[in-house]
């Protein structure tokens, strides 16, 4: 039995442990959090010790692992610590706000030999990985072109009534970093890295003093170019779209499902698998389908206990905020940005 303690009390905590619960190897051990009403009602519905003072939480034994979903600013100083005391870390997205934080997260971990990984279940979904295996075993030839397109909405409470949601200091930004690094992963993990970026960003909508809307150009250490769009204000929410485009044709994802492939040299397995991912993450954050989440926390729980690399391990969750830096610094200086992913 593994037994994890949650961070956070929030709405994404929720949604870890209720993913939790599917795992018949898990158990809930703690909940910690700064709002104690928040926590105390989530160990009632869910069990587990509630805890408000984050060291006490950390002395909770028996412990294996914990999940983080705290504000994004602290995953790296919380992880840290609890690397320290010998916990295997799962970090929700970002990894931190800063590649300095990233790095000094990834040494604590390895100092303390746990293992680190990274919530990013996109990586999982059954359509993505066909498409991944569709690229990397070259049935889309040289990869030539990307779009990705995240225009979701927000509605103003989703700022408003949040302390941390759309700030500088504890969000790191906004549409990109929150909403739009799913996106930026997924382009990362299906066509290698990411070299050099330009791009724009602006405050178009809502009260917040970081973007709400981004466009990105992308330039691949294989030669391709991509675009990103990225923003929480344009309403009413529509669904996440990625096309990728190779000298033997184009594949197009909505929602994360296949739904058009145009290739010289037909595809037979084109077959449906599991239903389409149901949640409205178009104009909501609310989590109701835990599927993906469900097994990334299963893939984390195989690396501990087979000794392989999480899907999405420290370095692969700092390759990532890398590009997304790299893509802050060039909005800010109008001009192009290289991305060190390298630790």
């Amino acid at each position: 039995m593994i037994r994890a303690g949650f961070v956070g009390g929030g709405n994404i905590t929720e949604t870890h442990i209720r993913a939790a619960q599917t795992i018949p190897e898990l158990e809930i051990a703690a909940v910690c959090g700064t709002n104690d009403q928040k926590v105390a009602a989530l160990c009632r519905q869910y069990g587990g010790q509630p805890y408000t003072d984050f060291r006490h939480f950390l002395n909770h034994r028996p412990m294996d692992l914990v999940v983080i979903g705290s504000p994004s600013a602290l995953h790296g100083e919380q992880g840290s610590a609890a690397a320290a005391r010998g916990l295997h870390v799962l970090v929700e997205k970002p990894i931190d706000i800063s590649t300095k934080h990233a790095d000094a997260l990834i040494d604590a971990a390895k100092r303390s030999g746990v293992k680190l990984g990274v919530v990013v279940q996109d990586r999982l979904k059954p359509d993505i990985l066909r498409l991944k295996n569709w690229l990397d075993s070259g049935r889309l030839g040289r990869p030539i072109l990307a779009e990705a397109s995240v225009k979701w909405y927000r509605p103003p409470e989703y700022y408003s009534a949040s302390k941390w949601r759309g700030t500088l200091a504890l969000d790191g930004g906004g549409a990109l970093i929150n909403q739009g690094i799913h996106t930026v992963d997924l382009l990362a993990y299906l066509l290698g890295d990411i070299s050099r970026v330009q791009a724009v960003t602006s405050t178009s909508l809502h009260d917040i003093e970081a973007e709400d809307t981004c466009v990105a150009t992308l330039e691949f250490e294989n030669g391709a170019l991509g675009v990103l769009h990225a923003t929480t204000a344009a309403y009413p929410g529509y669904p996440r779209s990625l096309e990728i485009t190779g000298t033997e044709g184009t594949v197009r994802i909505e929602q994360d499902r296949i739904t058009r492939v145009d290739l010289r040299a037909p595809i037979p397995d084109l077959d449906r698998g599991e239903a389409a991912d149901q949640n409205a993450s178009a104009n909501s954050p609310i989590v109701s389908d835990v599927r993906g989440h469900q097994r990334i926390i299963q893939d984390f729980i195989q690396s501990i206990q087979t000794g392989r690399p999480p899907v999405c391990d420290g370095e692969e969750g700092r390759r990532t905020l890398a590009v997304v830096e790299a893509i802050y610094h060039a909005a800010r200086t109008k001009d192009a940005a290289l991305c060190t992913s390298s630790v």
